[in-house]
């Protein structure tokens, strides 16, 4: 007796414009075969797709808008997600525009990008004595020179050393080029007949304490940062 063909067994599979087809199950779609064999159907399209639908916002978007307390004292810098929403809630105002001039609109309203607002009440911030001792501090109070020959400074050197009891302190780093930092080592200025080209101190001022976040291109926050105290 002739045996009959076994029956393909099927499971429906919805496609994007709604319709429903059919496949044998166990089966896979080429584009899967091909993935899974680690070929490319569209490598250039697939790169594009990738910049375009990752979801991350434009350059402009990932901006930091400076913040004032109700007397013009800098506070922090925020993200701008952030500022806007302060601004939408009435919490803050607009003091300074973004010089892109981008506006975000919604369904009532458009708001321009800020680049400066301040708080509508006043918020009593703690005293800070003292500014966190970064590698970024340094080489921006130093002006990325070395603080013993006067050339670009390319690491932070520690005056006394480390292994001779030299703390991690303003007063005790200093920006240094390689050349430099390689020669002193571990040794002591005066074992190495060298001076320092000015005397570190630690800095102080808002200016100093939102250093990480402030971008060249922010003209407008300077008037509120004041100038550089060492």
């Amino acid at each position: 007796m002739r045996e009959r063909e076994p029956v393909p067994i099927t499971d429906p599979v919805s496609h994007r414009n709604g319709d429903v087809s059919v496949r044998e199950r166990g089966t896979t779609p080429r584009g899967a075969q091909e993935a899974r064999r680690g070929g490319r159907r569209s490598g250039g399209h697939k790169h594009a797709r990738s910049r375009e639908s990752d979801g991350s916002p434009p350059g402009w978007a990932r901006s930091r808008v400076l913040l004032l307390n109700a007397t013009f004292e800098p506070l922090t810098a925020l993200p701008l997600k952030r500022a806007i929403v302060l601004v939408v809630c009435g919490k803050a105002e607009i003091v300074h525009n973004d010089p892109s001039g981008f506006v975000l609109h919604s369904a009532r309203t458009a708001i321009p990008v800020p680049s400066v607002i301040r708080l509508g009440n006043y918020v009593r911030v703690p005293y800070r004595a003292q500014v966190p001792l970064t590698r970024a501090g340094i080489m921006h109070r130093d002006r990325c020179r070395c603080a013993y020959c006067g050339s670009k400074a390319t690491t932070v050197d520690h005056v006394v050393p480390r292994s001779r009891g030299g703390a991690h302190t303003w007063q005790n780093c200093v920006a240094c080029c390689s050349k430099c930092n390689h020669r002193k080592a571990d040794r002591l200025l005066a074992e190495l007949g060298w001076t320092l080209r000015t005397v570190p101190e630690a800095p102080r001022g808002p200016y100093w304490r939102l250093l990480t976040q402030i971008n060249d291109r922010d003209a407008d926050w300077r008037p509120y940062l004041g100038a550089p105290a060492a």
